[in-house]
């Protein structure tokens, strides 16, 4: 997906106007439909303002991750001084069973949770 379709998709989904967008990155419509279109790409000061606009990274808006998040996120403290980078740098140095393991831990988890929050949910309703 290019630069103007993810500009476009990102605006439609958070329900924003292009006049809006313009009036904040203090341009005209036609060149937020010019950036959406692909006629124009926008300079790097642009660039950045959009993404904190939108709170994805530049490198989403540039197509060169999948990962929406802004890359602050990765700085967010998760337990005892370890951030999200930090776990993130930890799992790229594990081994592929490992990772394989690691889903499924993940993915036991979230299990766990959700049937936690679904047994919180009735003992509110009962109540």
């Amino acid at each position: 997906m290019e630069f103007g379709e993810r500009l476009y998709r990102l605006r439609i989904e958070q329900g924003v106007y292009q006049k809006q967008l313009a009036i904040y990155l203090n341009v005209s419509v036609g060149t937020i439909s010019n950036y959406e279109n692909g006629v124009h790409s926008p300079d790097l000061k642009s660039l950045r303002k959009i993404a904190d606009y939108f709170k994805v990274s530049v490198d989403y808006l540039l197509g060169r991750t999948e990962y929406v998040s802004p890359i602050e996120d990765l700085n967010r403290e998760l337990i005892d001084q370890y951030t999200s980078g930090d776990i993130m740098n930890t799992v790229l140095e594990l081994s592929k069973d490992s990772c394989r393991d690691l889903v499924k831990y993940l993915e036991m988890l979230k299990l766990y949770e959700e049937k936690d929050e679904k047994a919180a949910g009735k003992k509110k309703k009962s109540r």
